[in-house]
This record gives C-alpha cells, structure tokens and sequence, in this order.
C-alpha cells in the first residue's frame, strides 16, 4: 500500500487549501480512512476521518471548515480546509485502515501512512 499526499504549501490566515491523498495497492474503498497532522514536539493529532464513503467525524477546531471527502473512481482522499489558522501550520498526514466499522481517528488504527505535506499558515 503506498499513500501520496499532495496539496501542501505556503498560505495565509483565512485562505484555503485542498490535499489530496492518491492510495496505490488499497483495496478497500469504503474502509475507514483519515488526516492527521502534527507539529514537531507535538502528537500526531487526528483532523478528520470517512467511511463507508460517506459516514465522518471532525476534529471538534475544525468542523465547520474542513471536509473530507473521497473520490472512489480514483481511490483518492481529499480535505477542504477553508478558513486556516496560523496555529493549522503542521505536517499533514493521509492514513488507511482496514477497519471498516467506524470513522475513527485513533491513530492506532491505522496501518497505512503517507509521508505527508506541508501546511503553513501565516498571520
């Protein structure tokens, strides 16, 4: 399985960005998929998470602004983020799992992790 984010860059407070995540070797469409993000020194902390293509759960900081959605036909995962903050400067992470019962974002459930892309908001 190989997972390729790509959307990152430089932007600032209140613009938008859209990642994407692009699954090679994943089977498992409707299984439970996310984003994660992390600072150094931090946690990995969960964003957002889908399953059953349409069932998903937000981190509570960025509901309202961000949307996970999946295009099934490319097996690919995206996140909106509208509305950034400076304090969303991070890493961002797309992970999988094979865990089709919820959309979770317990970072010990997902087995499959890209290598991640780059968000930096300024003020």
């Amino acid at each position: 399985v190989q997972l390729v984010e790509s959307g990152g860059g430089s932007v600032q407070a209140g613009g938008s960005l859209r990642l994407s995540c692009a699954a090679s070797g994943y089977p498992y469409s409707s299984y439970c998929r996310g984003w994660f993000r992390q600072v150094p020194g931090k946690d990995r902390e969960g964003v957002a998470a889908i399953v059953h293509h349409t069932v998903t759960t937000y981190a509570y900081s960025v509901k309202g602004r961000f949307t996970i959605s999946k295009a099934n036909a490319k097996n690919t995962l995206y996140l909106q983020m509208n509305s950034l903050k400076p304090e969303e400067t991070a890493m961002y992470y797309c992970a999988a799992t094979e865990d089709w019962g919820r959309a979770t974002m317990g970072t010990e459930r997902y087995g499959y992790w890209g290598q991640g892309t780059q968000v930096t908001v300024s003020s």
